[in-house]
């Protein structure tokens, strides 16, 4: 007889992953990397790639950029939303 708390299909004793380890490639701050680059509220080319299809800010974990820059990017991206040279949402279509 099954005991309520045991899940078909799930081996027991792994919280339902298998027993591969997932490794990915260290993600880099791109604006460590490349000096050149910087963070400006008026260069909206850069400011599209760390915003989601609806809008949104991509988080650090997600985007690679380090702390600081992260911060640096937040502020210039809701600078360029109050001037509206990005969306603050996107649009339905």
């Amino acid at each position: 007889m099954r005991t309520p708390s045991s899940n078909p299909g799930q081996n027991p004793g792994h919280g339902g992953r298998s027993g591969r380890k997932f490794f990915s490639k260290r993600k880099v701050c791109r604006f460590c990397v490349e000096s050149e680059l910087k963070i400006d509220y008026k260069n909206a080319d850069i400011l599209f790639h760390f915003l989601t299809e609806r809008g949104k800010i991509v988080p650090r974990r997600i985007s690679g950029t380090c702390a600081k820059h992260q911060r640096e990017l937040t502020v210039a991206i809701k600078r360029a939303r109050n001037l509206a040279l990005i969306p603050f949402v996107a649009t339905r279509g």
